[in-house]
């Protein structure tokens, strides 16, 4: 659920999160399709509660009708109360509350994998995985971004957060973490830029200022096209792939399947390492970008999977 100006906007935005998700699924070696639901509500996100209620109901509606080809689950803008309201209407949702047999609120396994991915970058440019004594900046603190900060501050990292609502400066407070605009953020001088707000935000404009060594981050989309991953590596940054570095809530919710166990969910995020390892060294071997590397790397398995099986169930 997000504001839009009009509608082209809002269904711009579906194709385009729901392109993702079908890569961030194929790499993260999930029996899923990818699919993309969005709730357009007014330019600045504000539903009043009944007309909030009123839409979650007309998405399970629309859910309902795809007969379980599609099942949605939490994201940006939504909870797993949210899920519960969706969940009156169509039994095709995930990520319900624990008590409900679901696996809850995503967040945090998705911040484990960003954590993981940002270990495997400083890894790959600094010959370590350790976060201690270096300098993180990350911009956006909603449910994820503010676990990815928590987790990196608790491992000893130096912590700069950034987010457009001023009313968070107190999350950093907490963490010992100095406070900068989004502006500033992203050319801060910093080893690691972890973006979790929302997309686009690697342009032809920003790609020049930036002053990190890594971007790994739990934000959809980051690159405004794919020529900005050439600018990249010409620039010298270590890019992860969006869509393998955030899949950890998908990669949560895909466990419900046959009862949820918590153990093997983690077990399977903390994979998000060696699959961007696998990445990288594929990336050095044909002389690419990490995205070229990823992309390759889903389209060979969807192509396995086409192969294979019928059609999955979209998922998102």
């Amino acid at each position: 659920m997000w504001g839009y100006d009009d509608s082209r906007a809002a269904v711009r935005d579906a194709l385009r999160l729901s392109r993702a998700m079908t890569f961030k699924a194929a790499v993260a070696g999930l029996d899923l399709g990818g699919g993309k639901g969005v709730i357009m509500a007014p330019p600045d996100g504000r539903l009043p509660s009944e007309r909030r209620e009123a839409a979650l109901l007309d998405f399970a509606d629309a859910v309902q009708t795809l007969a379980g080809r599609y099942i949605t689950a939490e994201d940006v803008g939504t909870s797993s109360r949210d899920m519960s309201v969706i969940a009156r209407q169509t039994h095709h949702v995930a990520g319900l509350a624990r008590r409900g047999g679901g696996s809850g609120d995503p967040s945090a396994l998705t911040a484990l994998g960003v954590e993981t991915a940002i270990r495997a970058c400083c890894e790959r440019v600094f010959a370590s995985d350790s976060l201690r004594d270096r300098t993180v900046c990350v911009i956006g603190l909603g449910h994820v971004g503010a676990r990815v900060a928590k987790r990196c501050a608790q491992n000893g990292a130096r912590l700069l957060v950034a987010d457009v609502d001023g009313r968070k400066r107190s999350i950093g407070e907490r963490l010992g973490a100095r406070w900068v605009t989004p502006d500033r953020a992203v050319q801060a001088d910093v080893d690691v830029l972890v973006p979790c707000a929302l997309g686009g935000f690697l342009d032809q404009e920003t790609v020049p200022r930036l002053r990190c060594r890594i971007i790994a981050g739990a934000a959809n989309n980051q690159l405004e096209d794919e020529g900005i991953a050439d600018l990249l590596a010409a620039r010298g940054v270590l890019w992860a792939p969006d869509f393998v570095a955030n899949a950890g809530g998908v990669i949560n919710i895909a466990e419900e399947r046959g009862g949820y166990h918590p153990a093997a969910a983690r077990l399977r995020v903390l994979q998000i390492g060696d699959t961007l390892r696998q990445i990288f060294d594929h990336a050095e071997e044909i002389d690419a970008t990490p995205l070229a590397a990823a992309m390759e790397l889903a389209r060979r398995r969807l192509a396995a999977g086409a192969a294979a099986r019928p059609s999955p169930p979209a998922h998102g």
